[in-house]
């Protein structure tokens, strides 16, 4: 889903793209507005995805509130539709998403909203989503170092920190499925690209030294032996 805030201080333009966009499945409306200066203060407030703005509006201009965004690095993208082709470069060294003249079609303003959504989605791929009792995180795959179960709680742990939840490893390791993530015990699993060294611990098993951590995590044989195969050879 893609929350977006719509500003032009044509009333007529801002009702186009209203209807437009509220008949697409993906998409949400959060705000649509006349006032630009309205806009700015509900882009600092509320939670979007994307601004679609016209760029040539009293008080503040489109391109100024695109501007603010850049400025203060906010994970926001920006169309301008506008009936001016002249601000096309100043624009586009904002970052902008697309720049759509008007008149527009429908398809031709979906286009850049799809580029968008496909970006979203690549990055929910990086994402483990970690549910705890009353909390929902979204912590980034690659920044997993291991993962430990211990009685009936797991504990994940990263370089920016552990979190906890009652997911099991079965639970986790069907999310990680793909990605270089090692069911290397029944109480572990590990990420490969943080493998520093293996080192004997029993018979038929292996601790496994991380980087950026003095944690370590058990690896057995057979799934040591079946690593070595899969990434070392």
């Amino acid at each position: 889903m893609i929350k977006v805030g719509l500003v032009d201080d044509q009333k007529y333009d801002l009702e186009k793209l209203q209807i437009t966009l509220s008949k697409e499945a993906n998409i949400e409306i959060v705000f649509a507005t006349n006032n630009s200066e309205e806009a700015y203060k509900l882009i600092k407030s509320a939670d979007i995805d994307l601004l679609i703005t016209d760029i040539e509006m009293p008080e503040l201009s489109g391109y100024e509130l695109a501007d603010f965004i850049h400025s203060y690095a906010m994970d926001i993208k920006v169309i301008f539709v506008t009936g001016h082709s002249g601000y096309a470069v100043h624009a586009f060294e904002l970052d902008v998403l697309d720049y759509i003249m008007k008149p527009f079609s429908k398809e031709r303003l979906l286009r850049g909203i799809n580029r968008l959504q496909k970006k979203k989605e690549i990055a929910d791929k990086t994402k483990l989503v970690l549910k705890n009792k009353s909390d929902i995180f979204f912590i980034d795959k690659k920044g997993i170092i291991y993962i430990e179960r211990t009685g009936r709680s797991t504990t994940i742990y990263t370089y920016e920190g552990d979190f906890s939840t009652y997911q099991t490893l079965n639970e986790l390791e069907e999310e990680l499925a793909g990605s270089h993530f090692v069911r290397s015990h029944r109480g572990f699993i590990i990420n490969i690209h943080y493998v520093k060294n293996f080192s004997l611990y029993t018979k038929n098993s292996y601790t496994v030294h991380f980087q950026k951590t003095k944690n370590t995590a058990i690896i057995t044989k057979s799934s040591l032996d079946k690593l070595q195969d899969q990434f070392y050879n």
